[in-house]
Parts: structure tokens; sequence; C-alpha cells
């Protein structure tokens, strides 16, 4: 019997990565090539589209090349990348300007316009989100008040994997978890809200065909073949969003199964049965990858990230090793010592781009070991943060919570997550999340599984587990408490600071 393969494709902001897989899930190869990143004024962040392609298609040759696959048994390709980044296209398919990223900061004015026209309640009730300087709808207001010559050109709007999926395919195409992050979506009804793009004056027809995630969009064009590999006319589905496709790979495709992400960022994901809706907007709210789910996200800014730069700036020449032996030996609460991981502003349940990082309470007692275990209680309770607003929202019993990232994969920052939330954490068997459940979704639709559910049972298997330590809970709950009382008394003083 001909053994049949799966290939994800996953663009992220630093990298454009090509996994192969086969339908039992174990991951044959991987291909990756570097991206630039151009920050060409103060708070911007672009990329080329062009450079996105030369990339995923340079992996994907790497890939094939590697695992000496036939292109001939790749049953379908699933696509998976970097969310809210403006793509324009004109009305020949050409790339008008550089894409401007998730993390791009120039469009505070365009966030309350869109406030102001649509009410900021009505939008998170249409939309599942507030108006936020990542997604994509305050970037179209921008090029449109700021490139005005660029707008008249504009005829099609993507995402940036979509982009991928137009130079493989041909066709103008996005999945429903992608499209609901552009806060163009109707979270409800899984499409384009009518309602947005009349009050934000956009044409409807930029806007692609949306999909749900193992739906087949498109087939690689003889064109592509040629610079990829690849077997033309081989399926791509439609895929997801990097956080919907990670969520997919780590098996979170049921309410009451979280999936925690602790990487530079931090990322607390919940999939719901309905369009639930956090009524401040301090959640997000997106179309899960998986056909008749949603989901509730809370994102940090600096959870890993807190601790490299803590390691960067005041322990270069120590390891992490030996950074955290020390805080090891320094009791749960630190003994009073705090740390705010705002180091980047916050997203959730502040958003707030002016908040700053802080140590609090230090004392002539406290120790290195101590700054350091504080840095890591620090983002634990920044995650705890997402965990309280999700419960809250009513999705029940959290019942698993499944860790990944370069953040867990130190016991003594696993056993703190674990207190702080008193829950088990469990690790499962990959590690490359986000392009395996692109693959994954692109199996389903190929019909190796019935569903995503019956594909993430047949392929992950659950490995470390980290039970909890109910002997801190006390000194967590009233550290916690602690925490949640300093970002209200010092959001004024963080706003004078960043206005010197």
């Amino acid at each position: 019997m001909t053994e049949s393969y799966l290939l994800g494709i996953d663009l992220s902001t630093t990298t454009a990565k090509a996994l192969l897989t086969d339908t039992a899930g174990r991951v044959l190869g991987v291909g990756s090539t570097r991206l630039n990143l151009s920050t060409p004024r103060p708070l911007w962040s672009e990329q080329d589209p062009q450079e996105w392609w030369q990339a995923a298609a340079a992996s994907i040759r790497q890939v094939l090349e590697e695992t000496g696959a036939d292109p001939a048994h790749i049953a379908a390709v699933g696509l998976t990348g970097q969310m809210h980044g403006l793509v324009l296209l004109g009305a020949e398919g050409q790339v008008l300007r550089p894409a401007i990223l998730w993390n791009d900061q120039r469009t505070a004015a365009e966030c309350n316009q869109i406030r102001e026209r649509i009410g900021k309640e009505r939008l998170i009730q249409i939309t599942g989100n507030d108006a936020l300087t990542g997604f994509t709808a305050p970037k179209i207001l921008w090029v449109q008040n700021n490139e005005p010559q660029v707008f008249a050109q504009a005829r099609h709007v993507l995402l940036p994997k979509d982009y991928i999926r137009y130079r493989l395919t041909g066709e103008f195409a996005m999945d429903k978890a992608d499209g609901s992050g552009t806060i163009l979506f109707d979270l409800q009804a899984r499409q384009w809200s009518s309602e947005v793009l009349t009050a934000l004056g956009l044409p409807a027809e930029w806007f692609p065909p949306t999909f749900e995630g193992p739906e087949f969009t498109g087939r690689i064009t003889t064109e592509a073949a040629a610079l990829t590999g690849l077997r033309a006319g081989t399926p791509v589905a439609a895929g997801g969003g990097d956080q919907a496709a990670q969520a997919v790979g780590v098996g979170a495709v049921q309410p009451g199964v979280i999936a925690l992400t602790v990487g530079t960022s931090g990322v607390v994901f919940a999939a719901t049965p309905q369009a639930w809706v956090e009524p401040q907007g301090r959640l997000h709210a997106f179309c899960h990858a998986a056909p008749g789910l949603w989901h509730l996200m809370g994102v940090m800014l600096s959870a890993a990230g807190s601790l490299q730069w803590y390691h960067d700036t005041l322990a270069p020449d120590m390891s992490f090793e030996a950074l955290l032996e020390e805080a090891a030996a320094v009791p749960a609460g630190s003994e009073g010592l705090q740390f705010l991981p705002y180091l980047s502003g916050e997203r959730t349940p502040h958003p707030d781009p002016l908040a700053r990082g802080a140590f609090i309470g230090m004392t002539l007692r406290h120790t290195r070991g101590h700054l350091t275990r504080a840095v890591l209680e620090g983002v634990a309770f920044g995650l705890k943060d997402s965990f309280e607003l999700i419960r809250a929202a009513g999705l029940g019993q959290i019942h698993q919570v499944r860790a990944s990232g370069g953040g867990t994969k130190g016991a003594l920052w696993r056993q703190i997550l674990a207190d702080v939330l008193e829950t088990e954490l469990v690790e499962i068997n990959t590690s490359e999340g986000g392009a395996f459940g692109a693959a994954l979704l692109a199996g389903v639709g190929a019909g190796f599984w019935p569903d995503v559910q019956a594909a993430c049972d047949a392929t992950i298997q659950l490995t470390r587990r980290t039970p909890p330590n109910p002997v801190n809970f006390d000194a967590y709950r009233e550290s916690y408490a602690v925490f949640k009382s300093l970002y209200p008394s010092l959001k004024s003083a963080f706003a004078r600071m960043s206005s010197r």
C-alpha cells in the first residue's frame, strides 16, 4: 500500500516552515527559511510578501529533498501563519505595498475612527473584539488615510498565509479563523459582516470567500509546482491562523481543554461551543479552525520574553539553568517580591501599550534568586488573568491544560504555572504546533479522518504531566491578589512616564 503524506506550511513572522507528516502523525521532516523584518519608522512593522513566497517555496523544496518523499504521495497541503497582517493586491494580483504586520502599532487613530463609526459595544457584539492596533481593519483605514494612491488601486485584501495560497493555487480564499481576526467578521455567522464593511466604507468584493479549516480552497498550479517541487493538482486546505492551527496541533479542539503557549509572548486558548464574547473585549473571540467551534484567547506580550530580557540584561554571563537553580531555592511568593511583566505594553487583560514592567517590593533580604523567581511568578500571574476571564465568560470546568513553548521546558516554571493555575499541565508528543495542525486540517479535508477531533485523537499523545502542589496554593492566592492590585495603581504613572 502506498504511503500518503500531508504538508503543513507555517508562515510566521520570523520563518517560513514546511512540515511533512504521515497519516499516523509522525513528523518526517521540516524545512525552514528565515524572513526579514522591516521597521521603516518607530512602531512600524512590515514584510515583503514576495519574500514570503520565495521563502515558502524554498522550505517546501528543502523538506522534499531532505525526506526524499515523492510529491505524488502528498495527499493535501494545509496553511497557517501570522494573523492580522494586511496584504493589499491590485486588479492583476500585484502587491501594492509591503504587508503591515500584526505587531505594527501605527493605527491608534484608525482604531478610534472604527469605534466612532460603529460604537465600541456594537463592534464587540458583532466581531467579538474591540478595535486594536494589531487587527487588520484599522490597517486598511490607515492606508486609505495616509496612502490614498495605494488605496485607490486596491482590489483584494488577503492575510499573510493567504498570499501563499494565492501563489500556490491562483485562488483568493481565506479560512474563517483568520478572517475573524480582521474585526470585519460577523463572529456568530462566521462570515464577513456587511454592517461593519458598510460602516467603514469598504467594498465587499475586496474580501475573498471564506472556508472552514479542512475545506479545500484550490489546487497547486503548474507554475507553483515548478517552483516548489509539489505535484500540480495537489489540493490545498483552508487551514487556520497561527493560534487556531496551534490549538489543532496540540488537540485543544473541545471545550474544557485549554492550550497554554509560553513563548516570547504567552497565549491562553479555549475552544467554545458557541460564539462567546467578553463584554469589554479584554479577551479575543474568534472562530476556531475546527468547524462548529469558536474560541476565546488571552494574549500577554512578554511571557518567556520577560525571562529572556531579565537574563540578557541582569545576568548575561549566567546560564538559564544556573538562574533557575537559584530561584528554586526561594519559597513560593518570592517573600513578597512582585514582577509586572508588561515590558512591551500588554494586551490581556490590560489593552494598554503604555504599560511597563516593574519589580515591586524589594528589600535588603531579596537576592538574585528572588528576582528570578519573581519573574517566573509574574508571568504565571499574567497568564492566570486570562484563565480568570475565560472562566468568567462561562467556559465552565477546565478539564486539562496542554502546555507548549520554550517557557514550559524547565521543571521549575512548569511547577509554578501548575501551582498558580491550580491545575495539572500536560505536554504532548510534538512541538511543531501550527504547522502540524495545518497538516491535520489538510488530512481531514483529504478524508483520512472524519473530523478534527478524530485527527487529534489519532495522532496526539500525552507525555509529561506536572500536577499542582496544593502546599503552594495559599501563598500564590495571596500573591496573585497583590499582583492584580498593582496595574490599576500604576496605570496613570505608566502613562506619565511614556509621555516624556
